[in-house]
């Protein structure tokens, strides 16, 4: 416990974090988030931000060494894709019980668990997550992996991130340290090259990473490691000899990119992918730091020609969007890069902002926003969801995009909703994620059923109750008849 003490002291005192770099050496070292409470729902915890982080590397085996609740609430809480192996899909846990816990068997059990699935699965290796139960006992995984991995001959790597420690922004970078630690930098490749790159913080939610691939592969530029999205372990292991890198999420893994470049001397910048001016943006910046790792400055004119092409064509299928589009109300309620990035994508198609959240932002997040924006009253940290169904029920937006953990809130003020957080089922990143955004947000917007909704309901409608007598000459018939014929029974009009 005293060396994961340390590791968290190391991730709070983060030298390459904007906001961190603010505050007093007292302030620093209590860290970004408030501590969780065992047992208290927090909206993710440290061992969930590890798991978001790891689980994506899609050829690994990954064992969770607690309860089997602890693995049951937390798998496949991520829409990530892979373009080969399944095994990340397959759910592995010692599923400890009360007897192991008495009886002190859990490292045993533990230990039992890496054989099985070396011999049942063979993989390349076993990445083994420790929760608050197992932590809280005292089994030594550390110990235990490094017994394994010498048995077995094959890596096992301990990612100590218990959930009692902190927040899933915590478990994140506790993630990126096991990486570090124990797989970056162990394989040495045999065909490294000028062309190089990692993609720092990309989940390859959807597939959305391969939209963006096809470009790099057309300027010669290798994607040594994706980390994690649709990642294998021997590129991750051998993702030191890359030549630049470019970080998506910041939040998560800033630590991950920052040691890199201290170790290895690999430059790195933050971009998006989201939006064709940021796409773009981010096309360039990567073969600029390529320029000036070595790599033939030629490579600059070929981004600037790809650039051209690609817009021309994406511009071009937006046209037909414009006028439906142009002038629509947006509230973005969704945090980190996405708060920024889809911001200025959105923007750029004429639609207007009327709010964005910045939770899970940092300061250079905020600042850009702010500089797209130009206006801190669209601005907010956190909207309590009373004060989201006001804004939308006083048709103060035409759309929400958010996570599924919103949506009902839209869905009770009658007003359209897309899912724009990891559990979306669209690919939105690049060139032709952005058409892909502009024609959902379309498809909600003109959706029909929202004016059926809207309409009042049946038995909110009273018809007009009519209280005058029969004034036509067939109504007046009619009622002379029922007159003449009123008392008689049937007997009077005999057979």
């Amino acid at each position: 416990m005293s060396l994961l003490r340390a590791k968290i002291q190391d991730v709070f005192n983060e030298p390459a974090c904007e906001k961190n770099r603010g505050k007093d050496a007292k302030a620093r070292k209590e860290g970004c988030s408030k501590p969780l409470t065992p047992g208290a729902a927090a909206g993710g915890c440290a061992f969930d931000g590890a798991k978001i982080v790891l689980q994506p590397i899609t050829d690994v085996a990954h064992l969770i060494h607690a309860p089997l609740a602890c693995e049951g609430n937390s798998w496949d809480n991520r829409g990530a894709a892979s373009s080969g192996p399944t095994l990340w899909r397959t759910s592995f846990t010692t599923d400890l019980t009360e007897l192991d816990v008495v009886m002190g068997q859990g490292e045993r059990k533990l230990f039992k668990a890496i054989r099985e699935i070396k011999e049942a699965y063979g993989p390349p290796a076993i990445f083994v997550y420790p929760t608050c139960v197992t932590a809280l006992i005292g089994d030594d995984i550390e110990a235990v992996c490094k017994r394994a991995a010498e048995k077995f001959g094959l890596p096992v790597v301990p990612v100590n991130a218990p959930g009692f420690v902190g927040s899933k922004n915590l478990g994140n970078k506790l993630a990126g340290e096991a990486l570090l630690e124990h797989v970056i930098g162990t394989v040495e490749p045999d065909d490294a090259g000028p062309y190089d790159i990692n993609i720092l913080g990309e989940f390859n939610l959807s597939g959305e990473f391969w939209l963006v691939k096809p470009l790099l592969d057309r300027l010669g530029i290798r994607v040594r490691a994706c980390i994690p999205g649709d990642a294998r372990y021997f590129d991750i292991a051998c993702a030191h000899r890359a030549r630049a890198a470019m970080m998506v999420c910041s939040t998560a893994l800033i630590n991950l990119a920052r040691k890199m470049e201290q170790r290895w001397d690999i430059p790195f910048f933050e971009g998006s992918f989201y939006g064709i001016t940021d796409t773009s943006e981010a096309l360039r910046q990567i073969s600029q730091l390529l320029v000036k790792k070595g790599a033939d400055p030629e490579i600059l004119g070929r981004t600037e020609a790809l650039i051209a092409e690609e817009e021309a064509i994406a511009w071009k299928k937006l046209a037909a969007y414009r006028p439906r589009l142009e002038g629509k109300r947006v509230l973005l309620n969704t945090g980190g890069v996405k708060s920024w990035s889809v911001v200025h994508a959105l923007m750029e198609i004429g639609i207007e902002i009327v709010g964005t959240s910045v939770k899970k932002s940092t300061v250079e997040d905020k600042e850009r926003i702010k500089q797209i924006l130009k206006d801190d009253n669209h601005i907010f940290e956190q909207m309590a969801a009373r004060e989201l169904y006001a804004m939308l029920s006083e048709c103060k937006a035409d759309i929400m995009l958010s996570g599924g953990r919103t949506q009902f809130i839209a869905l009770k003020a009658k007003t359209p909703w897309l899912d724009i957080n990891q559990e979306r089922q669209h690919p939105y990143a690049g060139y032709d994620g952005m058409v892909e955004l502009v024609r959902q947000i379309d498809l909600a917007i003109h959706n029909p059923i929202w004016r059926q909704v809207r309409e009042p309901a049946p038995w909110d409608c009273q018809p007009a109750v009519r209280e005058e007598l029969p004034s036509t000459k067939s109504e007046t018939a009619t009622l002379h008849v029922v007159q003449e014929f009123a008392g008689t029974t049937a007997d009077d009009f005999g057979e």
